[in-house]
């Protein structure tokens, strides 16, 4: 059975410190009443740590914890404190709930942001630079599989430096698949300027988890023309609602089903916490867009 979430990005929880969040409850209370019955962690610090606090709310509002997000600097090795910080408390947080994914992304980083969704022009590692940033991947995701016994995915995001096909091929190549699954995100691969469903399609086998998100085509196609950078594509509106953008989801579904993919993929509409847009009235246009082509779970 395929199984229909949501997250709180699509709220506009992107840090946990912002002070326009809206609180964790209102999230959890709306993402039941727009008709799902699972939830991710959002960034850690969002929601209660406390997992009798959490565990509580959860049962409360009908929902089930599916996974949580590392969205951290894997690309510098500075960093790393934080990057094991955070990683360590999503896995704890998750595995006291029972969420089965813990997702890597690389953060967006200010050489990567000037080139989103233009893999010809964007800056590339070295291959120091490289074997650090893999080797941190593959220690956080050693971590999460065997020592918390959750399935982790790499899920590759605009601006960062896991981002293009040739990049999420090549960390695929050197990790091995027994603790690195993928993450796999319909938005951000078609926004690097890639086919989703020809990707999935090659790598269905490897895929463990699915975020559902779209891109506007009109929006993509002047911002990869004007060179806009990611954080002003994000303001032009370059994240849509689902069946709106140019991810083929039919297709997508079709994928899943011909390889019998049982479990969670979440919807994710990026959106400014303080905007102004309704979260709760696209989540519910997003649950209803899934179910007109065929996606029943909830």
């Amino acid at each position: 059975m395929i199984k229909i979430g949501n997250a709180p990005c699509s709220w506009g929880v992107e840090f946990a410190d912002d002070p326009r969040n809206p609180s964790w409850r209102k999230v959890l209370q709306e993402n039941a009443d727009a008709g799902y019955g699972g939830i991710e962690l959002g960034p850690i610090g969002f929601m209660p740590e406390d997992p009798a606090v959490l565990g509580d709310a959860l049962e409360e509002y009908g929902q089930e914890l599916v996974g949580g997000v590392v969205f951290r600097p894997f690309h510098d090795a500075s960093k790393w404190d934080e990057v094991m910080d955070a990683s360590v408390r999503t896995a704890r947080a998750l595995k006291a709930h029972g969420a089965q994914h813990m997702v890597l992304i690389d953060s967006i980083s200010p050489r990567r942001a000037p080139t989103a969704g233009r893999a010809s022009e964007a800056e590339q590692m070295d291959a120091a630079e490289w074997a650090g940033f893999r080797d941190r991947i593959a220690t956080i995701a050693r971590l999460g599989a065997e020592e918390y016994g959750l399935t982790v995915g790499i899920h590759a995001h605009a601006a960062g430096f896991m981002d293009f096909e040739p990049e999420l091929e090549r960390l695929l190549d050197e990790v091995d698949e027994s603790i690195l699954k993928i993450c796999f995100d319909t938005g951000h691969h078609s926004y690097a300027g890639f086919d989703p469903v020809a990707f999935m399609q090659r790598h269905i086998s490897r895929i463990s988890y699915m975020h559902f998100k779209d891109i506007d085509p009109t929006v993509k196609a002047k911002v990869v023309a004007n060179r806009t950078d990611f954080y002003e594509a994000c303001g032009d509106g370059i994240f849509c609602n689902l069946g709106d953008g140019d991810v083929d989801f039919p297709a997508v579904r079709q994928a899943l089903l011909d390889n019998g993919f049982q479990g969670w993929c979440t919807v994710e509409q990026d959106c400014d916490p303080a905007g102004d847009t309704s979260p709760i009235d696209d989540a519910k246009l997003n649950r209803t867009y899934l179910q007109s082509i065929g996606f029943e779970g909830t």
